[in-house]
């Protein structure tokens, strides 16, 4: 069960800090905890992340954080809503220091072979989100990504 610690956000400025087990059954969860966040965003506010594109790049960073990292400890998702000039931060914390693949853009000189079945979740972050990058953290890395606000008539929010 995810421990989960702060207020909810409803506000510029509130934080989630949530502990996952380091197991696929944490990118579901993952999902629905960074949709209940941003959902909760107060309705008064004209501007908000698209809940979509933030729950698959949370998704993407969550199975690569299972997936591609060493070490038996939990995982921890930070979700922060951002006051000025608004939208969100979500990062992964996992216990490797390790870098994560390549969150720059991809040499255009390279060929991508259309038939892989992975690779495509960092590419997905670049493309998708208004910056990223990875830290170094005292327990390992913090990987992240930032979405902007959306203006209200082009958000597409879920009932």
């Amino acid at each position: 069960m995810p421990e989960v610690t702060g207020p909810a956000p409803a506000a510029p400025g509130a934080c989630w800090r949530i502990r996952l087990p380091r197991a696929t059954a944490a990118v579901p969860v993952a999902r629905a905890l960074v949709r209940n966040a941003l959902g909760e965003v107060d309705p008064a506010a004209t501007d908000q992340p698209d809940l979509d594109t933030a729950e698959l790049l949370t998704a993407e960073l969550v199975a690569n954080a299972v997936e591609h990292t060493s070490g038996d400890g939990p995982i921890e998702l930070v979700i922060e809503l951002l006051a000025a000039p608004g939208g969100c931060q979500i990062e992964v914390h996992d216990p490797d220091p390790a870098r994560p693949g390549r969150l720059v853009c991809p040499d255009p000189e390279d060929e991508v072979d259309p038939w892989q079945e992975h690779g495509r979740g960092l590419l997905l972050i670049r493309a998708l989100s208004s910056d990223c990058g990875h830290r170094p953290t005292p327990d390992g890395k913090a990987v992240w990504f930032t979405l902007p606000r959306v203006p209200a008539q082009r958000s597409r929010r879920r009932a």
